[in-house]
């Protein structure tokens, strides 16, 4: 489509005159805004229980298993009284 193809569907538009909105738009919008909102806000909430439920999994596990202390040796016996 060339420029002035362009400017003159633009032209017609215009010419038209206004467009008639249905009386019913703006309250379809905001009954649809006012669900999308509530869903975020649900999933927000959802996702940060999952997380503070992971969070506390792990400083659970962390200290029952104590991962950051050696294990004892088990190929050699301990060197007692030379």
């Amino acid at each position: 489509m060339s420029l002035r193809e362009r400017e003159s569907a633009v032209r017609l538009i215009l010419e038209r005159g206004p467009v008639q909105v249905p009386p019913d738009l703006c309250t379809a919008a905001m009954r649809r805004g006012g669900r999308m909102l509530r869903r975020r806000r649900v999933a927000r909430r959802l996702l940060w229980l999952v997380l503070t439920v992971a969070v506390v999994a792990f400083f659970v596990w962390a200290l029952t298993t104590r991962p950051w202390v050696e294990p004892p040796s088990t190929t050699t016996p301990p060197v007692i009284d030379w």
